[in-house]
């Protein structure tokens, strides 16, 4: 199977236009249509996450016309497969999460980071039935989780909290949409998932059935959703790539206006209600424009991405996926935020 063939676009292609149009209804639409082709179209590749609900809103609502920006998002069902649709041209960019951008950087890729998107705050999320009380419990269990993703990253920060690592316990490989059924049956007694698989579990057995052990609360920062280009990109579009900023920036703040509109459009985009779109929105935390500088600024927090860069860059080592961790400096370009915020 293609790239092509593993991603849906949002954006619906016009029809083509008759040749029986009165001259002058004829003349407006020529000029309608050539207007639409001084937009400049764009593919940005995206998952189902809650965290990217700005971006759905300005989806919805064309937030990008202003921009001259004809943005398609292309939907992935596995965000794994997001860096090779980069690197390959498939898509213009992608909304990735900052351990797979270091990865990437680590692997010779040259992905940068013009934005930070949010950090996970309690929406990824490691759920297990009652026989597990802790973190310590996992040792000899199995787990369903998907490799190579936030998921995989949650896991492993989680089990480096008790000195364990994935050697301790049985691993089994599934996408986050799998493990709510896969618990369901019994087959896993844990999962690593987020949001909306992660309610989905929660909700099992009148909310009795399954329970949170270990969250992104429990580490802030350290699962940041960012919007990532190509080098190449970011030196040939700046000014589109500024222009698809500019439409996440009023997507979230259509939500902060009109939060009950905002939930009905972010959930229509995910396939839940509008209720469960705003109960999953406090499991994240949207960065606003006024503090975005401050993730490409050196300090101890883990919202920098100096101090969790650190972190992923260790822990992907120990789990032999990298070689060496790259220089932070090497995963992001803040020129634009910079521009943005001044």
């Amino acid at each position: 199977m293609t790239l092509a063939g593993l991603f849906s676009s949002s954006s619906v292609s016009p029809s083509p236009l008759g040749r029986w149009l009165k001259p002058a209804v004829g003349a407006a639409l020529t000029l309608a249509t050539a207007s639409a082709f001084a937009q400049t179209q764009m593919k940005i590749a995206t998952v189902v996450w809650i965290g990217y609900g700005p971006f759905y809103v300005a989806d919805a609502l064309d937030l990008y016309k202003k921009q001259k920006l004809k943005v398609s998002l292309q939907v992935f069902s596995d965000p794994a497969l997001i860096p090779a649709a980069i690197a390959s041209g498939a898509v213009d960019g992608g909304m990735l999460t900052y351990d797979q951008v270091v990865g990437q950087v680590a692997g010779g890729k040259n992905m940068k980071v013009v934005m930070p998107i949010d950090y996970s705050n309690g929406g990824d999320a490691i759920v297990a039935d009652g026989s597990i009380g802790k973190v310590a419990d996992f040792k000899g269990k199995k787990i369903g989780y998907n490799p190579l993703s936030p998921s995989d990253f949650l896991l492993s920060y989680a089990l480096k909290t008790v000195n364990l690592s994935e050697k301790d316990i049985n691993p089994v490989s599934m996408t986050p949409e799998a493990v709510p059924a896969a618990m369901a049956s019994g087959a896993l007694p844990i999962g690593v998932t987020y949001e909306p698989s992660l309610s989905q579990i929660l909700g099992q057995g009148g909310g009795k059935k399954f329970k949170v052990v270990f969250s992104s609360k429990d580490a802030p920062g350290l699962i940041a959703d960012v919007l990532v280009f190509d080098d190449k990109v970011i030196k040939a579009k700046p000014a589109e790539i500024t222009g698809i900023m500019k439409a996440y920036l009023e997507g979230l703040a259509y939500i902060k206006a009109k939060p009950d509109d905002a939930a009905k459009i972010i959930g229509k985009f995910m396939g839940v209600s509008a209720k469960e779109a705003k109960e999953q929105m406090s499991g994240v935390y949207n960065i606003p424009l006024a503090e975005m500088p401050k993730a490409f600024v050196k300090a101890k927090e883990t919202t920098s991405y100096y101090a969790s860069g650190e972190i992923i860059g260790q822990l992907l080592v120990a789990k032999g996926q990298i070689k060496a961790a790259p220089a932070t400096e090497a995963t992001f370009d803040a020129s634009l935020v910079k521009a943005l915020a001044k």
